[in-house]
């Protein structure tokens, strides 16, 4: 091969006038990029022969002109790709030489640069020539910003570790968890001095690990990197065990289970192991079976009366198994889109809605969670997967019937359900055809490789031309039943065109390029027609929605009615709590003689809820339980409506970040005022939103008709980056658990009244943590957002996209929220729960909590704000008793 081309060909004859009139107006082609080029990205097209000629397999010579144009046929399948991974098109523009390309044939542009590029001159032509005391200058320079980066990352998470251990003190300081803690003292000690151990014999195994393999390089061969991140550290653990005591004043039975989960949160590095590639580490498991060990070995008997659900040692033991496989299963359901220290919390808060639950609202939160999830996760995984990948093939992919035939949807059906295709896809090989799909490729062609198509247009190039079409059609199978010669085209211009485009092989491209290899899993789905496609698309959506609505009305339905209503049906008890103090529904109900299927609330004339203040007398005289239920859902209702109203008035005005915020303050307008007028039905209400948001994000998720489209296209203008990072759309459902979650602690922590089939339906008392997430994520959360990016102008010590600014305006947003809180609980005259302090004293107390949450808000980095920073916020607020 010649090691360089020429530049310029050899001039062809001059053709006639005419013939220049005839080809000047063949040039006009909708295909640019067919033309030969040496500014073609790849080398087989910027080929040129020399001498004009090319070489057939026999040896003769064709002449062709450089110049000479032949349009290529249309493609089969309705594309110009060459295969199903590259698309055709114009050539890309010629980028920018690189300082080490210079004089180098280069792939991309493909000529030489004989020039130095625009962007270098003579200041950098120096800078690479200088000495290598420069070199040195910079190397040093850059470890000063290696040095300041660390120390900066040093200050953050000295910053974050100061937080978690201010919170532990804050939950020390409650004097109803005090006593609580004194019993669990021991238990809560040898826990932290296990995880202290672990923590500084890690740097001690790095460092023999490193000798281990040779001689390091330093005495001591171990730095922190300035991006490292505590998160997955500190958070499961220590909030763990912080929110865990503050239940546990209700419901005792849960401090010991949760502090056997904090030890299953350790991150796995700090193990040392002796087992590889197994499930389950022995040495992690035996550490979480040492609370059972040393709380029996100090105490014998237990001195303080359980309350709630009480675990078995053999429940117990089995937690680190079960956290392992949740966090397993969680992971491949969600993949990138949780973090480490939120995956871990979100498996604990699994398990102990599983073991502990015990109120009504808690069972059904469960039965939602797991009956609802587990069955949908058995019996919908595999069809919502192949489900998946049927959409992601393209149209033209499809196998096509030739001719375009037009089957009925019954022979359709019939095709996709025979048994041959079925045993080939279930039994057979990935790679095994059909019988019918033997003769017909992916591209849908069944027509010959070798066949004439109607005369085309070209320029004809004399004997030497004619001589190579003649070999052509002699080695092509048809040449002797045809009997075609090239001489017996008497046509100027056009001759018959023989396609030999699929001659080839079939595991290359055009361009001598290696085709992909298709998957395996999208293989069977390939030899389906496109009609054939849409049919099963609409069959494993039907699939799914049938399984959706079996689950809920036997699987959860069934759970809810036997351990969370005690027997009565939930369809019934929802009408009952809904609508029962409505006279016409209650008449109708006696009436039809159904009130054993929908319980009715007993009317009581005297006045026994005075004492919990006026808002609380309305409810339970005026208005009736039943129907302030119905006027708290018709202003929810409104609200809603009015925020939507707003963010599409706002659509072309706004960005998509300011927009958002609108959905934060609509959670407050929701749930600041309403919560402490019926809390166990805000908890209920958020179960139940929770449940119908992992159900839409699903069916999104899943491409199945008809729904995932219109909810993907809803949701599309409000997604952020963490929504990009994994299949699924976090941030109105993180947004939901961040208000929903200090709700449903504070209703874990505090106990239940009522009577009859309302037994545990109702609240002795009311506190500022019922609401402590909605302020939190509607108020300090959008108000940093907002001032943060419209006047944030000073940054944190430790960089990052946090101002000081929109940190003070989500102190400042946090404060005013709780000072609402408080005074609307103190006008409502509810019963507040736990020690009251002054309005001096409550005031205080809610600046350290707002300023709490700000900081954590401003130093978080390894987990979402939205759900962090509101369990940061109740911790400190339920501690201090505001």
């Amino acid at each position: 091969m010649p090691t360089s081309l020429s530049i310029d060909p050899p001039t062809p004859p001059s053709p006639d006038a005419d013939e220049q009139d005839t080809l000047r107006d063949l040039n006009r082609t909708p295909h640019p990029y067919h033309h030969q080029s040496l500014e073609l990205p790849y080398a087989s097209d910027r080929l040129l022969v020399p001498e004009n000629q090319t070489q057939t397999q026999n040896g003769s010579a064709s002449l062709l002109s450089p110049y000479a144009k032949d349009s290529s046929p249309a493609s089969e399948s309705g594309t110009e790709a060459d295969d199903e991974h590259f698309l055709k098109g114009l050539p890309a523009p010629k980028t920018r030489l690189h300082k080490g390309l210079r004089g180098q044939d280069e792939v991309l542009s493909g000529t030489s640069t004989p020039i130095l590029s625009p962007a270098v001159g003579e200041d950098d032509i120096a800078a690479l020539t200088e000495k290598p005391k420069s070199q040195k200058r910079i190397a040093q320079k850059h470890r000063v910003i290696e040095t300041l980066r660390r120390n900066k990352n040093l200050t953050q998470r000295a910053v974050e570790v100061i937080i978690v251990a201010s919170l532990g003190l804050m939950v020390r300081a409650n004097p109803q968890v005090a006593e609580l803690l004194d019993y669990w003292e021991r238990d809560y000690q040898l826990a932290g001095l296990t995880y202290v151990a672990l923590l500084i014999i890690y740097p001690i195994r790095v460092i023999a690990w490193e000798y281990r393999r040779g001689t390091p390089s330093k005495t001591i061969p171990i730095e922190i990197p300035h991006h490292f991140d505590p998160a997955p550290i500190l958070y499961p653990p220590a909030i763990t065990l912080c929110v865990s005591s503050l239940v546990a004043t209700s419901n005792t039975a849960v401090v010991l289970p949760n502090i056997i989960l904090s030890i299953c949160s350790w991150p796995q590095q700090l193990i040392p192991k002796f087992e590889r590639l197994t499930a389950y580490d022995s040495v992690h498991w035996g550490l979480t079976c040492l609370p059972l060990l040393w709380s029996s070995s100090i105490r014998g008997a237990s001195q303080l009366v359980h309350t709630g659900v009480a675990l078995s040692d053999e429940d117990l033991t089995l937690l680190y198994p079960l956290h392992q496989t949740l966090c397993f299963v969680l992971h491949h359901l969600t993949t990138t889109s949780l973090l480490t220290a939120e995956l871990q919390l979100f498996s604990i808060s699994l398990i102990n809605v599983l073991l502990l639950a015990s109120s009504p609202q808690a069972l059904i939160l469960k039965a939602l969670l797991w009956v609802g999830g587990l069955g949908t996760l058995v019996f919908c995984s595999s069809v919502i997967r192949s489900g998946i990948l049927l959409a992601r093939v393209p149209k033209w992919r499809f196998r096509r019937i030739p001719g375009h035939r037009q089957r009925s949807l019954l022979r359709e059906l019939s095709k996709i359900f025979s048994w041959k295709r079925i045993k080939s896809e279930v039994f057979g090989s990935a790679l095994e055809p059909v019988e019918e799909e033997l003769s017909l490729s992916s591209d849908g062609g069944s027509e010959s490789a070798t066949q004439f198509k109607p005369p085309k247009r070209t320029r004809t190039a004399g004997i030497a031309f004619q001589t190579s079409v003649a070999h052509v059609l002699a080695a092509s199978p048809v040449a002797g039943d045809q009997n075609f010669t090239s001489e017996g085209i008497a046509r100027r211009h056009t001759l018959p065109y023989l396609d030999t485009s699929n001659v080839h092989n079939p595991t290359q491209t055009p361009s001598g390029r290696r085709k992909r290899t298709t998957s395996l899993s999208v293989r069977p789905f390939l030899k389906l027609t496109y009609t054939q496609s849409v049919i099963r698309k609409w069959l494993y959506a039907l699939y799914v929605y049938v399984v959706l609505i079996t689950v809920i009305l036997l699987g959860i339905r069934t759970h809810i009615e036997k351990f969370a209503l005690r027997g009565i049906e939930p369809i019934g008890f929802a009408l009952g709590y809904m609508f029962g103090d409505l006279p016409s529904f209650r008449f109708r109900v006696i009436y039809a003689n159904i009130d054993w299927w929908i319980p009715l609330p007993i009317y009581d004339e005297d006045d026994k809820q005075c004492h919990m203040g006026w808002v609380q007398h309305i409810r339970h005289n005026d208005f009736g339980e039943a129907n302030t239920r119905l006027l708290i859902a018709a202003y929810w209702v409104c609200v809603f409506v009015v925020g939507l109203l707003t963010v599409f008035r706002l659509k072309e005005i706004y960005e998509v970040d300011t927009r958002r915020k609108v959905f934060h303050f609509m959670m407050v307008g929701i749930l600041l005022p309403a919560t402490f007028v019926d809390p166990t039905f805000a908890g209920l209400a958020l179960s139940l939103i929770l449940a119908i948001f992992l159900i839409l994000d699903l069916l999104r998720a899943s491409q199945l008709p008809p729904l995932s489209k219109p909810i993907a296209s809803f949701l599309a203008p409000y997604v952020d980056g963490r929504d990009f990072r994994g299949p699924v759309v976090i941030s109105h459902i993180f947004l939901l658990i961040g208000c929903a979650i200090p709700l449903w602690l504070a209703l874990a922590s505090l106990p239940r009244t009522g009577s009859g089939y309302l037994s545990g339906w109702e609240l002795p008392g009311r506190e500022v943590s019922m609401v402590s997430g909605v302020i939190c994520v509607g108020l300090g959360d959008a108000a940093a957002s907002l001032i943060g990016r419209r006047y944030g102008r000073r940054k944190w010590i430790w960089g990052g996209g946090k101002s000081l600014e929109g940190s003070l305006a989500f102190a400042i947003a946090v404060f005013a929220g709780i000072a609402a809180a408080w005074a609307w609980l103190k006008v409502g005259g509810w019963p507040v729960t736990g020690e009251q302090y002054g309005v001096a004293t409550s005031a205080r107390n809610a600046a350290v909590c707002a300023s709490m949450a700000s900081l954590t808000e401003a130093v978080l980095t390894g987990g979402n704000d939205n759900v962090i920073v509101p369990v940061v916020l109740w911790t400190c607020v339920k501690s201090l008793a505001i």
